[in-house]
C-alpha cells in the first residue's frame, strides 16, 4: 500500500540544521539577542569541553515566563535552562518521533548521528512534513484511481460525492469539479448507491447500459471503519467490448445446455446444495447445516414461510447424501384421508373397487433407500399421524389388501410453515410424531431478511426463465433493483420468481424496465412509505401528499388537466398553480 511509504520516512529528511548552541556561562541576555536575531525559538546549552554533549535547553516560552516572573536576564543561561533533555537518532522514523513528542509533551527534540549533534526536530515542522507526505500519498492514490478501467464513485453517509474518477467522467459526461462535494441524488435520483446508503447492504454485479451501445456492471458496497458506517464505494466495469463475444458464445452453447438439461432430467435431480443461491449469512448458515446433516440418515424438518425454498433444500439434502434411492415429494395437505393408506403404503390388485389389476406401489416403497419428503406435514389429520408414526417406528409397511409386511429403508424430511410446537401444546399434532420428525430443524429465513440475495436470485431467474421462454434479455433497468429491495416479499422466493416471469413475458425489445414491475408491488411500497410519514413537520407532509395525489390524478387522466382537477375536486386554476409550484418534483 502507498501509505507504507511512511514506514520508511525518517527524520533525517526533515530535521533542521539551523539551531543555536551556547555555553552554560553565556548570559541569558546574550542568548535572547541571538535567538531573536536568528529567529530561532530555542537554544541548546552544550558542554564547554564536548560540544556535542547537551547540558540543557531554553525556549522562547521559557524566556517569556522568566520575564513575567521578574527574574534577572543578566545571569548565566545555566540558571534557567531545562536539563535532562531527550534526544533521538537521525534514522528514527517520523511516526515514532511524532509519538515521542506527543507522549512526552515536548515541542522539540535534538538529533544525533554517530554521536554528533547534527540538528533539531520541531513538532510544527514535523507535522507540516508529515501532512505534506500524506498529501503526496493522497495524490498518488488519486492518480492510481484515475488510471483504473472502472468508474469509481465514493460518497459519505450523507450522500455527498467525495471521489469521482476519470472513467466516471467519461461514462456520464460529468466533470469532477461539477459533482464533487455535491449530493449524488441531485445528479442520479435512482442510483444504486442511494439504496446502499439507506440499507447499508451491498449490491453487486448489476448489469446496466448508461448510454447507447455502452454496457457496464455496477457494484455498490457499504464501507465500515471500526464498525462505523462511513460511506459507499461504487464501481462500474466497462463490459462493452466483451458483450458481443459473450452473446455469440451464449448462442453457440445454448443447444448444448438444453441437451445437457434434458439428459440430467433422466439421470439425476436438478438440485444440489451448490445450486442453492444465496450469499447472505442467514442462508449460508442454513446451507452449512444442510450439508452437515445430509451425510446422515437423521430425520430433518424444514420450517419457514411459504415460498422460502423448503423443497429446494430437501432435494439438495437428498442429492448430497449417500442414499441411492429416489427423492419422493408428497404434499400431505393434498391427499384425502380416505386415500392416505393406499397412497402411502400401496395396495394389492383387487384390494378395493377401482383398484388397479396389478396393484400399486406406495410412497414409502417408492422412496425405499431414498428420501420421502413430507411437505405441509402440519396439515396431516391426527388419525393419519398415528398411521404414519407406526411405519416410522417399525420400518415396515403393509399394502392395503395384503397380509405380508414389506421392509423399507426411508429417510424422512418434512416441511411446514406452521408452528408444530404450538400444535402439540393444543393437541392438534402428536407429540411422539413431532419428536420423531424434529431431530434436526432447519429454519429458512424469509426473503425480506436476506435482501442482499434479491439481486442474485433475480438475475438467476431472469436467465432461467428467459431461456425457458426463448425470450433473451439483454438489458435490465438498474432503477428496478432500488424498487425490488424496498418491497416486503410476503410470498418470498416464489413470489420473486413469479414476478420475474411476469416481467420477462411482458418485456419488449429484450429489455426489462421498472415499468414492468407489477402495480401491486408499487402500491405496497407507496403504502409503506405513507405509513412512515412523520408528524414532526406538518408542512412538508402536506406538500408530499399533494404531490402524490397530483401525480396519481395526472396518470389516471392521462395528463388531462381539466379531468385531473375534477378528480381532485379543486378548481383548474388551483391545479395549474400547484403544477407550476411543484414542477421540479412531480413525475408527470
Amino acid at each position: 500500500m502507498l501509505e507504507n511509504q511512511l514506514l520508511d520516512y525518517t527524520i533525517h529528511e526533515i530535521l533542521s540544521t539551523n539551531f543555536i548552541k551556547v555555553l552554560p556561562v553565556t548570559p541569558l541576555d546574550s542568548v535572547i539577542d541571538e535567538m531573536l536575531y536568528s529567529n530561532i525559538p530555542e537554544a541548546i546549552i552544550i558542554d564547554p569541553i564536548d560540544n556535542d554533549k547537551i547540558l540543557g535547553l531554553i525556549t522562547l516560552t521559557d524566556i517569556s515566563r522568566i520575564k513575567q516572573e521578574g527574574h534577572s536576564t543578566s545571569l548565566p543561561v545555566s540558571k534557567y535552562m531545562s536539563e535532562n533533555i531527550l534526544s533521538v537518532p537521525s534514522d528514527m522514523l517520523i511516526t515514532d518521533v511524532r509519538k515521542t513528542l506527543i507522549d512526552s509533551k515536548i515541542g522539540r527534540v535534538p538529533v544525533y548521528e554517530n554521536k554528533k549533534l547534527i540538528g533539531i526536530i520541531r513538532i510544527d515542522n514535523l507535522l507540516n512534513s508529515y501532512y505534506l507526505k500524506l498529501e503526496s500519498i493522497n495524490r498518488q492514490y488519486k492518480d492510481v484511481i484515475n488510471h483504473m478501467h472502472e468508474a469509481v464513485t465514493v460518497t459519505d453517509p450523507a450522500g455527498n460525492v467525495l471521489l469521482w474518477n476519470k472513467k466516471a467522467e467519461l461514462i456520464y459526461d460529468i466533470k469532477e469539479k461539477d459533482i464533487i462535494y455535491k449530493k449524488l441524488e441531485d445528479f442520479f435520483p435512482n442510483a444504486l448507491t442511494l439504496s446502499v446508503l439507506e440499507e447499508q447492504i451491498p449490491i453487486e454485479n448489476i448489469y446496466h447500459a448508461p448510454k447507447p451501445n455502452y454496457y457496464v456492471i455496477i457494484s455498490a458496497l457499504p464501507v465500515f471503519i471500526d464498525g462505523e458506517f462511513v460511506g459507499v464505494v461504487a464501481t462500474e466495469k466497462d463490459i462493452t467490448e466483451n458483450r458481443d463475444l459473450s452473446l455469440k458464445l451464449e448462442n453457440a452453447n445454448l443447444e448444448i445446455d438444453l441437451l445437457k438439461e434434458e439428459v440430467e432430467k433422466f439421470t439425476k435431480d436438478s438440485f444440489t446444495l451448490g445450486k442453492i443461491l444465496g450469499k447472505s449469512p442467514a442462508i449460508k448458515n442454513k446451507i452449512q447445516l444442510a450439508k452437515h446433516v445430509s451425510k446422515s440418515n437423521t430425520s430433518v424438518i424444514i420450517v419457514g414461510e411459504s415460498g422460502t425454498g423448503k423443497e429446494v433444500f430437501a432435494r439438495a439434502i437428498h442429492q448430497h447424501s449417500q442414499r441411492k434411492g429416489h427423492f419422493v415429494p408428497v404434499n400431505c395437505s393434498a391427499i384425502p384421508p380416505t386415500l392416505f393408506e393406499s397412497e402411502f403404503f400401496g395396495y394389492v390388485g383387487g384390494a378395493f373397487t377401482g383398484a388397479l389389476k396389478n396393484g400399486k406401489i406406495g410412497y414409502f416403497e417408492l422412496a425405499n433407500n431414498g428420501t420421502l419428503f413430507l411437505d405441509e406435514i402440519g396439515d396431516l389429520p391426527l388419525n393419519l399421524q398415528a398411521k404414519l408414526l407406526r411405519v416410522l417406528q417399525e420400518g415396515k409397511v403393509l399394502r392395503v389388501g395384503a397380509d405380508k409386511l414389506v421392509d423399507v429403508d426411508v429417510r424422512i424430511i418434512s416441511a411446514t410453515n406452521r408452528n408444530l410446537k404450538e400444535m402439540v401444546r393444543t393437541g392438534k399434532f402428536r407429540e411422539d410424531l413431532f419428536y420423531r420428525l424434529d431431530v434436526v430443524q432447519i429454519e429458512l429465513p424469509p426473503l425480506r431478511n436476506r435482501r442482499e440475495d434479491i439481486s442474485l436470485l433475480f438475475n438467476h431467474f431472469i436467465e432461467e426463465i428467459s431461456r425457458k421462454n426463448n425470450t433473451p434479455i439483454n438489458f435490465i433497468d438498474k432503477d428496478l433493483f432500488n424498487i425490488l429491495l424496498k418491497y416486503h416479499w410476503k410470498g418470498n422466493i416464489r413470489e420473486l420468481k413469479n414476478t420475474v416471469e411476469y416481467m420477462v413475458v411482458l418485456s419488449n425489445d429484450k429489455k426489462i424496465t421498472k415499468d414492468l414491475i407489477p402495480q401491486y408491488i408499487i402500491e405496497s411500497i407507496n403504502e409503506t412509505k405513507n405509513s412512515k410519514v412523520s408528524l414532526e413537520n406538518l408542512e412538508d407532509n402536506l406538500k408530499n401528499l399533494e404531490i402524490e395525489m397530483i401525480n396519481k390524478a395526472m396518470v389516471e387522466t392521462r395528463g388531462n388537466k381539466a379531468k385531473a382537477a375534477k378528480l381532485l375536486n379543486i378548481p383548474r386554476s388551483t391545479l395549474y398553480y400547484k403544477l407550476n409550484l411543484y414542477k421540479g418534483e412531480l413525475s408527470v
